[in-house]
Order: structure tokens, then sequence, then C-alpha cells
């Protein structure tokens, strides 16, 4: 939401007139065309990055390879991270030429969409960090959980599974045993005729 405020604001009321002698439009920040174009791909790139791992969120439990998972927390914790950095930039720039534009008419009807950028890119910061951090959390929790184990069985071709633990709670050495319900299984049960076809 605070990228959408971001590239909004710039892309709506920060490009004015100077003054009705100029009539070409102009980034109010300090006349510094880079200044609104840097905030506008930011705010695009973190847009799209967002939804990006929204998707990725949802279909996290579905993702069956402990490998696949694992890069897509490691991908999420890189993003979170450049974008925080990304969003310092942005607000350091943005502050910056802000502070060094002189106020004229023209761009005095701006000023709110400026000083709302400048806000927002401040509080997404906030906000990259916090989701690196849990990216980071993550990532922690899924190796203390060995979620991210690449060895879930045998190294070896031919391993065989581990049988079926008796009742003792002590995994047996052999590779099967008889099921746990040892019944002796008759061929016709009481009352039930095979039918002649």
């Amino acid at each position: 939401i605070f990228s959408i405020v971001v590239f909004g604001s710039i892309v709506n009321e920060c490009y004015v007139n100077k003054d009705s002698k100029h009539p070409e439009l102009l980034c109010i920040f300090n006349g510094n065309e880079s200044a609104c174009s840097y905030g506008i791909a930011v705010g695009v790139i973190a847009f799209f990055g967002c939804i990006f791992f929204f998707v990725v969120d949802l279909y996290f439990q579905q993702i069956s390879s402990v490998k696949d998972r694992k890069r897509a927390v490691l991908l999420d914790l890189g993003f979170s991270g450049f974008l925080a950095f990304l969003w310092f930039v942005a607000f350091c720039f943005l502050a910056n030429q802000w502070q060094r534009t002189t106020m004229t008419r023209g761009f005095s009807q701006g000023a709110d969409a400026a000083r709302a950028a400048i806000t927002f890119s401040f509080f997404s910061i906030i906000i990259w960090v916090v989701l690196a951090l849990r990216a980071l959390q993550r990532y922690r929790l899924g190796t203390d959980m060995s979620l991210f184990a690449t060895e879930q069985f045998g190294t070896e071709p031919a391993a065989s599974y581990p049988g079926y633990p008796g009742g003792s709670g002590v995994e047996s050495t052999e590779t099967y045993q008889s099921p746990p319900f040892t019944e002796t299984l008759e061929p016709n049960p009481k009352g039930y005729q095979v039918p002649a076809y």
C-alpha cells in the first residue's frame, strides 16, 4: 500500500508547471527528473514484488521440494533487504531534493503529494526491514526444524525404507515386517458367499 501511495502521488501531483510562462511539466523535487523517476521506479518494483511474494506465501505449504522452499525463503530475504536499501536511498534522495526546492506558485500545488511521497518512503524502509527480519526468522526456524534438510532418506540409490516400528518404540533393522494386525484372515468370512459367474 505504501508503494502505491509513493508512486501514485508522484505520478499524479508531482509533475507541475513552474509558472504560467513555462508550460512544460517539471518534477516538483527541485526540478530533478531523476528524483521523480527513481521514486516511481522503486514504488512499482515494490508493488509487483509484493504481489509476487504474496502468491509465493499462499503456495509455500504446497511446495514439496525442500530445496525450492529454501530458495523461496532466501529470495524473500534478499528481495526484502534489497528493497529496504532502495527505499532508504529513495527517502534520502527525495528529502534532499525537496529541501533544495524553491517554492513557486506552481510547485506549492504539489507540496502535499511530495511530502506524502517522502513520508511513505520512510515508512517503507521500516516495513521492508521488518519483512527482511521475518524472512530471516523463517529461514532460521526452517534450518532448526530440519525443514531444509537435503537427506530425508539414505543417500545410496539402493537404500531401503525403514520397517514399521514395533510396539516397543524401538525401530527394527528389518526392511519389512508383517502388518500390525496379525489376525488370521479367512478366505470366506462368515455369512458371505462368493458369487459364481
